[in-house]
């Protein structure tokens, strides 16, 4: 199955030496690159992700917003599942979130927006747990969910956005209560969005107060690359800056 995806959602061109694969979700076809080599990669209809088996989340989220996937969240469900492509050992499972939001005030934070893709049919997909990670409440519910809203904006009014989205581990954050997998929470956030040759990036930190402003976020790319030891754009060369304005800030 998952080899049958790849062959689906992605174009493989053939040179003489070796196979390059582009992934439609990727700006020039090519992903981040520079998460380890152990990193599961996994390619669905509306994103990709690179899986680590060692934190059990993604260490970063591919994909595009544009006005045909935007829905709205509210009329579908979130009906929580395991990533059927992934063994039961290099993820989490919805049992292993319980008492999580109660214990350490955690909602299941999707990486790939739900409400970008409810407009499609495979919404679904986006509430499997490869693309959820454990987010404070307040952040959350807050600022990065403000600037999901910014990136659903910013693909209608620019006719569609690429989105890189990921995980910082740079301090140690308390184990969900009743995980059964060794695992690690998050520090923080990072989120790109990229309209032809430019970009604007932002971290935010699982500290963040609910009320913060998510346009203080904005950092320069180098920062977010630096930070995750990533290269984002790996066949573009030089990004310039998207301006503040068009995303909303």
């Amino acid at each position: 199955m998952k080899y049958l995806l790849i062959l689906l959602f992605s174009v493989i061109v053939f040179s003489a030496q070796a196979a390059e694969i582009k992934i439609w979700h990727c700006k020039e076809g090519a992903c981040p690159i520079g998460a380890p080599q152990s990193n599961n990669l996994i390619i669905t209809p509306i994103y990709v992700l690179s899986n680590n088996k060692a934190t059990k989340f993604a260490d970063w989220v591919a994909y595009r917003v544009t006005r045909s996937t935007i829905g709205t969240s509210a009329d579908h469900n979130r009906s929580w599942k395991g990533d059927p492509l992934l063994a039961e050992e290099v993820t989490l499972e919805p049992k292993d979130y319980k008492g999580a939001s109660k214990e350490l005030s955690i909602d299941r934070g999707h990486q790939a927006p739900l409400a970008a893709f409810s407009g499609t049919v495979y919404w679904r997909i986006t509430n499997y747990l490869s693309n959820i990670t454990p987010q404070k409440k307040n952040l959350n519910q807050g600022a990065w969910k403000r600037l999901e809203g910014k990136v659903r904006d910013a693909a209608y009014y620019l006719n569609g956005v690429y989105v890189l989205t990921g995980t910082l581990y740079e301090r140690e954050l308390d184990d969900l209560p009743k995980a059964d997998e060794d695992h690690e929470l998050p520090s923080g956030y990072w989120k790109v969005i990229l309209k032809g040759s430019k970009a604007i990036g932002f971290i935010m930190d699982q500290g963040m107060a609910r009320k913060d402003d998510e346009c203080e976020a904005i950092v320069e790319l180098s920062e977010i690359e630096q930070r995750t030891g990533l290269e984002l754009f790996p066949e573009m060369g030089l990004v310039g800056d998207l301006k503040r304005s068009k995303v909303g800030c």
